[in-house]
């Protein structure tokens, strides 16, 4: 366990190659301070290389995931321009990321809480979470990239009535409209996104990296060719196994 400027990372048992990031400052609810989203690039670069990691889970302390930017640090995060601002930085950093990243979500995920959540590949909620886009609270104009990705999950509607009214919304309706992906209840939350996390580092890690880069439109024709060379041993392990009736030893990248 290895604490860094108000995160927690732990690694999970060698075996199961899963890596948790904590969002680990409960006493403000997990606000996100301008030291926090300038040091969260930096994080995940490490972590992006190292073969042990093959799945992120995001998630935030003390039942909540995470309650925003910090306001008393506003003005620094909104001072820059979209393509360089603090909060788009490392958002962009999330969404890079090469693994599956799963937000494991408690309590309020609100305002940079769900920039966060919404960069991550899969959103899992606890049945008593609420969500929020707040910026029409303070009269900020929410990030171009953000915005997008927002209308991408939700589609136009349900971003204009989360962007207009700013309300909070339940775990419920997050799910009805495309939010999160999963609602459980609080008790059995972390063992779905950690059962979920270990039957993906358990899957083709190649499968895995194209199929992120495919689905988030970075691979053209070109790209989707290499990858499809690359998997040639792959393909042949997983037909082997297949026909052996035995777990696949696949090791791309591992």
């Amino acid at each position: 366990m290895r604490i860094c400027n108000g995160f927690r990372l732990t690694l999970g048992a060698p075996a199961e190659h899963v890596a948790t990031l904590t969002i680990d400052r409960p006493d403000k609810r997990n606000a996100m301070s301008a030291d926090m989203w300038r040091a969260l690039p930096g994080i995940l670069e490490p972590l992006a290389a190292d073969p042990a990691v093959r799945v992120l889970v995001l998630t935030g302390a003390g039942g909540t995931f995470c309650s925003g930017a910090d306001i008393s640090e506003i003005a620094e995060l909104s001072e820059d321009g979209d393509d360089t601002g603090l909060t788009v930085t490392a958002e962009r950093a999330l969404t890079r990321f090469p693994k599956p990243v799963i937000a494991m979500i408690e309590g309020f995920c609100v305002g940079g809480g769900c920039q966060l959540a919404l960069a991550c590949d899969l959103r899992l909620a606890a049945d008593g979470a609420r969500f929020g886009i707040t910026p029409a609270k303070l009269g900020i104009v929410y990030p171009l990239s953000s915005t997008r990705r927002l209308v991408d999950h939700v589609g136009p509607s349900a971003a204009k009535s989360l962007l207009y009214t700013a309300d909070l919304v339940d775990a419920g309706r997050a799910l009805r409209i495309g939010l999160v992906d999963e609602v459980l209840p609080a008790g059995e939350l972390a063992g779905r996104v950690y059962g979920l996390a270990r039957t993906m580092a358990g899957r083709s890690q190649l499968t895995l990296a194209a199929g992120k880069e495919i689905v988030d439109g970075r691979a053209g024709e070109d790209a989707f060719r290499a990858w499809q060379k690359a998997s040639r041993e792959e393909l042949a392990e997983g037909v082997a196994a297949f026909l052996e009736r035995r777990p696949p030893r696949f090791t791309w990248g591992r």
